[in-house]
């Protein structure tokens, strides 16, 4: 590759070098007043000042600086913490950019309060070589205006069976996954695992046995059975799921379980890190908030994994609850409206959820008392940095990178999927009320971020 393919590369994971190429040379000084501000796990009323990209002050009162211009956001009574971060999205370019382009999924993102999202590999070309990364990487560059991390793939064309240089995209990207498909072989998946585990990122496992889905689409449960759909049954997600933690710890590497969806999976997660297992995991917003019973003869309701029953949207809230579950991603998925308007059975699989994220956590979760604020930060913003290896805190601290989110949470609005800035529209939230918002979005320092509307 020649130097400036590999300069923009480098660049896509973001260092103190990298930082210092961004002119921040015309941008005022920002200085956010009278927050609940995200200090060392818990919220303290304090002043914030960022200035050329990063955190430069933080005290109870701060004196506008007589060098340059200053803004000052009166941000009384909302909660400043940690930009959100998102390990799971799909924006869908290069290759199906009528779904979602990085323009519009990134505008999606800081609209949703995110200053950092990792994209999945279901892509055209996917990005299984430097070649085919490079085509993604140049899209973000120009076009993102939030963080976008992508993952490489774990075999070529995600096919599951011809592993990829791990070494030689490592330094380039969050992590590496198939999603969208399980690496069925055994072998495969284990040969994937020893070359990971020597690179140090994580492998981003999809857990799906696909001899186990008998044309299903939707949960094998009662609603299936009533209305005459095919069903997806639990043991198709946890007995891979059962499978990859065994390889796991046989291995070393790092594995991050996706978008979990049974009581099952949640299990044998919870068991397997009490005896030393180096595995994460995630859920969805739309997993802690529905169940089968909730489905309607529409496509805004169909996903994959799909929306499982009460007993496993339960135990998935206990995981929340008692630290199993890690991260809370959205698996952000947009399809046109068309590929959304033929029902259950005939629909694609995939929601969208950057814009509804933090309300449905904070409406469903928090202000029904079953996990603090401080929890829902964790799982958001602290833990996504932890695992990826970006740089981690345990709050808002001077020299920071200005990755910041203020929160609102009082207002109150109703769910309105055309209204979103996403490409996409379907969502199970549509027509909720749902309470809290993220107001002020800035990345590397920058903002708050331009909110477009598609």
């Amino acid at each position: 590759m020649d130097n400036n393919n590999t300069q923009s590369i480098a660049n896509s994971i973001p260092t103190d070098e990298y930082m210092a190429t961004i002119d921040h040379r015309n941008e005022p000084m920002q200085i956010f007043t009278g927050a609940n501000v995200w200090i060392n796990g818990e919220f303290k009323k304090m002043d914030v000042a960022i200035n050329k990209g990063k955190v430069t002050d933080i005290s109870n009162v701060i004196t506008p600086s007589d060098m340059g211009s200053t803004i000052i956001n009166k941000v009384d009574e909302c909660y400043l913490i940690p930009g959100l971060v998102d390990m799971h999205v799909h924006f869908r370019e290069p290759g199906y950019s009528y779904k979602e382009t990085i323009a519009t999924g990134s505008r999606a993102a800081a609209m949703g309060g995110f200053t950092t999202v990792c994209t999945m590999p279901n892509l055209n070309p996917a990005p299984d070589s430097l070649e085919n990364l490079q085509k993604q990487l140049d899209i973000i560059d120009r076009d993102a205006v939030v963080q976008v991390i992508p993952y490489a793939t774990i075999t070529k064309k995600r096919m599951g069976n011809e592993l990829v240089d791990y070494f030689a995209l490592a330094p380039f990207v969050a992590g590496f996954s198939d999603d969208g498909s399980g690496v069925q072989d055994e072998e495969v998946m284990r040969e994937a695992m020893k070359g990971i585990a020597k690179t140090g990122k994580i492998l981003a496992a999809h857990c799906e046995v696909n001899s186990l889905l008998k044309g299903g689409y939707i949960h094998d449960g009662e609603y299936a059975r009533m209305h005459n759909h095919r069903g997806i049954c639990s043991e198709s997600e946890w007995r891979e799921v059962e499978r990859d933690i065994r390889l796991s710890e046989e291995t070393g590497c790092r594995l991050h379980v996706c978008h979990i969806s049974t009581k099952e999976s949640v299990d044998l997660i919870r068991k397997a890190k009490a005896r030393g297992v180096n595995v994460t995991c995630e859920t969805g917003p739309h997993y802690l908030v529905f169940c089968d019973e909730d489905l309607q003869e529409d496509g805004r309701f169909k996903m994959n994994p799909p929306l499982r029953s009460r007993a496993d949207m339960e135990a998935l809230i206990e995981g929340i609850a008692d630290g199993t579950i890690d991260v809370i991603a959205t698996d952000h998925a947009p399809h046109s409206k068309e590929e959304k308007s033929k029902g259950l059975e005939k629909s694609a699989m995939g929601v969208v959820g950057l814009e509804t994220a933090f309300p449905a956590v904070y409406t469903h979760l928090v202000k029904t008392g079953i996990i603090s604020l401080e929890r829902m930060v964790e799982l958001m913003s602290i833990n996504p940095r932890k695992i990826l290896g970006l740089p981690a805190t345990s709050g808002i601290t001077v020299g920071m990178k200005g990755d910041l989110t203020v929160l609102d949470l009082r207002p109150e609005r109703k769910v309105v999927g055309e209204n979103f800035c996403s490409l996409g529209s379907a969502t199970p939230f549509e027509g909720m009320n749902l309470y809290g918002s993220p107001v002020l979005t800035f990345c590397d320092g920058r903002g708050p971020l331009h909110f477009y509307k598609k």
